[in-house]
C-alpha cells in the first residue's frame, strides 16, 4: 500500500464524502441524491416500526405486524411507502446515464445498450450476492442444528423482504431506451397510457378473479412512475404551481378511492391481507402521483438546502452505502430479535405492537438497529461493486445478457415470493432459488473485480 493510499484508507468516511460532495458539478441536480437518500431511508425505518416481533405468554416469538393492531397507523404509509419516489428517480437517473452513454458512443458502436445494462445491473447486484450467500448459510446451519423450520423461514423472509423491489427495478431500467423513445416521441401520453392499463388489470383482477395478472401492475405502476422521472429531467415539472397541481390531484383521487372507495387506506399490507404493493394497485399508482407532485413542489426549496455543504455532505454518504444499507437493515433487526429472544430471554420483546408501553420503547429500540446495522455497514458498503462485468478481449452477447436479466429477476422475486428457506429436503435451503441470481450474473459475464473497459471490443 502506496502512502496516498494509505492515508486514504486513514480518512473518515465523512472526510471521504466531504471530499466527494465538494468534487461534485455545479450542474448536478442533488435533489435526485437526497430524494434516493430520504426514500431508502423511510423505508428502512418503516420496516423497523411496522415489523414489531414479541413473545406470546408462552414464549413463542411471534411477527407481530403494527398494520394490524393500530389502524390508525394506515395513515402512515403514505409517507412510509416511498417506492414510488425512488422510482422517479430512477427515471431521471437512468435518462441520464442512457443519454449520456449515447452522447460518448462512436458512430457505428455496437453493444451500447448491452453493455450499458450490465453496468446498470452491476451497480445493483453486486451488493446483493452477499445477503442471499450469508442467509443461505445461516438457513442451512440452523437446519442442521434442529432449529424449528417455521422459525426459519419467518427469519429469511423477513431478511430478504427488500429483494423485490430489486427485481421489479432490473425490469423497469432495462425498459429504458424504450422508455426515453417514448418521452420523446409522446410525452406525457407515454405516462397517462399506463393509468388505464393499470385500472383494467384490477378490474380483471378484482371482479372476475383472472388468476396472477395482477402481478403485470408491477411494471406498469412503477413504470408510470418512471416515465414521470424523464418528464421531470425534461423541466416539464419546473412550475411549482404545475407539480403541486399534481399533488393535490393524486391527492383526490387517492382519497376518493380508499377513504370513500374499494382501496384499503394503508398502502402495505391490510389486516384482510388486501395489499396495495404486494402487487401493486391503482391505489399505488395515485399514491405514487401525490409523492411526485410534493416532492417535485418542495425541489427549489430543497436545492437551496442542498447548498448547505454539510447536509449535501450527508447525502453523498448515505448514496455511497445506500445498498448497503437497504439490504441488511432487515438482518439487523431479525438478529437483534433473535439474540433478544433466545440469549437474553426475551429481554425487551413482551409488549404487543401498538401497544402504549411497545411505542415507549420505539426510540431506544431503533438505536439499537442502527447500532446493530453499522458493523454490516463497515463490511459490506465499500464492497458493493467488488462485482463487475469482465473485461477481456470478448462481449457478452445480447441473448446472454437479455438471459441473465431474467435469471437474475426471477431468483431475486422468488426469494421474496416463496422464500429460500424449504420445509423439506437436507439443506433446509430451496439452493435453485439462491442459484439464480448468480447463474444470471454468470450470464452477464460478471467477475470478481469491476474494470471499466477502455475500448468498445465488439
Amino acid at each position: 500500500m502506496d502512502g496516498e493510499t494509505a492515508q486514504k484508507a486513514k480518512k473518515s468516511l465523512w472526510g471521504q464524502a466531504r471530499e466527494l460532495a465538494q468534487l461534485a458539478p455545479p450542474e448536478r441536480n442533488r435533489w435526485v441524491d437526497f430524494l434516493r437518500a430520504v426514500s431508502i431511508l423511510a423505508v428502512v425505518f418503516g420496516h423497523w416500526l411496522m415489523a414489531g416481533l414479541y413473545v406470546d405468554e408462552v414464549g413463542a416469538l411471534q411477527r407481530g405486524d403494527l398494520i394490524e393492531t393500530s389502524p390508525w397507523t394506515h395513515w402512515l404509509t403514505w409517507a412510509f411507502q416511498v417506492m414510488p419516489v425512488f422510482f422517479l428517480v430512477g427515471g431521471y437517473s437512468n435518462s441520464v446515464s442512457w443519454e449520456g452513454t449515447l452522447r460518448k458512443a462512436r458512430p457505428g458502436q455496437k453493444g451500447i445498450y448491452r453493455d450499458w445494462l450490465a453496468s446498470r445491473v452491476q451497480r445493483l447486484i453486486a451488493p446483493t450476492f452477499p445477503v442471499l450467500l450469508v442467509w443461505a448459510v445461516i438457513a442451512v446451519a440452523l437446519t442442521q442444528v434442529g432449529f424449528d423450520r417455521a422459525q426459519i423461514r419467518m427469519a429469511t423472509e423477513a431478511a430478504l423482504i427488500p429483494v423485490w423491489f430489486l427485481a421489479v427495478y432490473l425490469l423497469v431500467t432495462a425498459c429504458t431506451p424504450l422508455a426515453v423513445k417514448a418521452w420523446k416521441r409522446w410525452g406525457w401520453a407515454s405516462f397517462a397510457i399506463y393509468i388505464p392499463i393499470t385500472a383494467l388489470v384490477d378490474w380483471l383482477r378484482f371482479e372476475h378473479g383472472v388468476p396472477y395478472i395482477s402481478f403485470t401492475n408491477f411494471l406498469w405502476v412503477f413504470l408510470a412512475i418512471h416515465q414521470l422521472g424523464l418528464a421531470w429531467r425534461d423541466a416539464k415539472f419546473d412550475n411549482r404551481l404545475f407539480a403541486f397541481g399534481w399533488f393535490a390531484a393524486g391527492l383526490g383521487v387517492l382519497i376518493s378511492i380508499t377513504v370513500y372507495g374499494f382501496y384499503p387506506v394503508s398502502m402495505v399490507s391490510a389486516p384482510d391481507g388486501f395489499s396495495n404493493s404486494l402487487p401493486p394497485t391503482f391505489a399505488l399508482l395515485a399514491l405514487g402521483v401525490v409523492q411526485v407532485g410534493l416532492v417535485l413542489g418542495l425541489e427549489p426549496l430543497g436545492r437551496r438546502m442542498l447548498d448547505k455543504i454539510g447536509i449535501w455532505t450527508a447525502t453523498v454518504l448515505m448514496n455511497g452505502m445506500i445498498m448497503t444499507v437497504f439490504l441488511w437493515h432487515l438482518t439487523a433487526f431479525v438478529l437483534v430479535m433473535t439474540f433478544s429472544w433466545i440469549a437474553l430471554g426475551g429481554i425487551g420483546l413482551d409488549s404487543v405492537p401498538g401497544t402504549g408501553e411497545w411505542w415507549a420503547t420505539r426510540p431506544l429500540w431503533l438505536g439499537i438497529y442502527i447500532v446493530a446495522l453499522l458493523p454490516f455497514i463497515a463490511v459490506f458498503a465499500r464492497h458493493e461493486r467488488s462485482f463487475g462485468p469482465i473485461r477481456g478481449g470478448r462481449t457478452v452477447p445480447r441473448a446472454r445478457v437479455v438471459a441473465g436479466v431474467v435469471l437474475i429477476c426471477v431468483g431475486l422475486g422468488a426469494t421474496a415470493g416463496i422464500s429460500i428457506a424449504s420445509p423439506e429436503g437436507i439443506t433446509g435451503v430451496r439452493i435453485w432459488v439462491v442459484a439464480l441470481p448468480f447463474v444470471g450474473a454468470a450470464l452477464l459475464g460478471f467477475g470478481p473485480a469491476y474494470r471499466p473497459r477502455s475500448r468498445d471490443t465488439a
